[in-house]
């Protein structure tokens, strides 16, 4: 499995971000190809003092290549590009193959 994960820091108006993220931005991400899974959360804290991020957000596919299609589809084009509707505090984007534990 693949995962690409996205950070939100916090956004100029967080009730903004709020609503057009769950009424425009989500729409949009079941319409993404090859997504497995996909969650999202607006409660994000940390261990130890203030979180740097307000919202979090994260989705899971098959293989690197797979995440490759999905992002460079017309779905996944207008994904990226509407994120400059909301994300006022800027973004950060990771991905990375998932390694299950064992034990």
């Amino acid at each position: 499995m693949h995962k690409t994960v996205v950070l939100y820091p916090e956004p100029v108006d967080p009730d903004h971000f709020r609503d057009y993220y769950v009424t425009h931005h989500l729409p949009l991400v079941v319409e993404w190809p090859g997504v497995l899974a996909w969650r999202y959360s607006f409660d994000v804290a940390a261990t130890d003092g203030e979180a740097p991020y307000f919202a979090v957000f994260e989705a899971d596919f098959a293989d690197a290549a797979a995440l490759a299609a999905a992002r460079s589809s017309p779905q996944g084009q207008r994904l990226t590009a509407d994120v400059a509707n909301y994300a006022t505090g800027g973004v950060v984007v990771i991905d990375y193959p998932v390694v299950d534990g064992v034990g």
